[in-house]
């Protein structure tokens, strides 16, 4: 089982389950939805995953400690007055789970995504077409980062915490010299959207194709596309 959860004005909180049916949740930006989910599909939470402190990933997270007390919360060190710091781990588990924790510092100073099977959970930092906003200022942590999840499998679903493609994609035909696959991507999630479908998770290997700042081959061409995509 793996459900973008429709938050606020355009994020998406993610519910993933393997067999075991014990459901991680990935940056609750509020708890209402999650706990109606939950219930009305008899599902049991095992555990929360926060990339990052920002309101609109953790925003949820103290209702559902008030309705799940025994819930482990995982993240890094700006999540610490909410979560277990996992930051420095390479691999940690929660019940059934081995979860891979990569370093993805950029758009804030300790950003973290983690991997579940083949799912990226990237918080702000992938999303399809596009990046965050580099908040810190850091853009060698950002294009780091970026490289590190870059070296994923193709298979790999990108499960961002945003519902950003359609933006990230017509800011990509400006700037990609094979615009083939990021025109027909934009076409597909263009009728995807006005369906009411989301255009999330996406596969690692459709992202090489039509991502510019996965292809960006340099720090500084990086900078640069982060930099006019500010200003787009």
């Amino acid at each position: 089982m793996l459900i973008p959860l429709p938050a606020l004005n355009d994020n998406y909180i993610w519910l993933y389950a393997d067999s075991s049916n014990k459901v991680l949740i990935v940056d609750p930006a509020e708890a209402d939805g999650v706990i109606d989910y939950l219930t009305d599909n008899r599902l049991e939470p095992q555990a929360i995953l926060l990339t990052h402190g920002h309101q609109d990933h953790i925003g949820g997270v103290a209702a559902l400690k008030v309705r799940y007390p025994d819930l482990p919360v995982y993240g890094s060190q700006e999540t610490a007055n909410l979560a277990l710091n996992v930051e420095n781990k390479a691999i940690f588990q929660s019940g059934s789970y081995r979860i891979q924790v990569i370093t993805t510092a950029g758009h804030t100073a300790h950003h973290i995504s983690f991997v579940v099977d083949n799912c990226l959970f990237c918080g702000d930092s992938l999303f399809s077409a596009g990046c965050g906003r580099v908040f810190t200022a850091d853009y060698q942590a950002m294009f780091d980062g970026l490289q590190r999840l870059k070296s994923l499998p193709d298979e790999t679903l990108v499960c961002a915490g945003h519902e950003y493609t359609l933006s990230n994609l017509r800011f990509a035909l400006t700037v990609t010299k094979e615009k083939n696959a990021v025109s027909h991507q934009l076409e597909k999630v263009t009728a995807g959207r006005q369906a009411g479908k989301p255009s999330l998770p996406t596969t690692l290997g459709l992202e090489r194709q039509i991502n510019p700042f996965l292809q960006a081959a340099t720090l500084q061409e990086f900078i640069t596309l982060r930099q006019a995509k500010d200003q787009f």
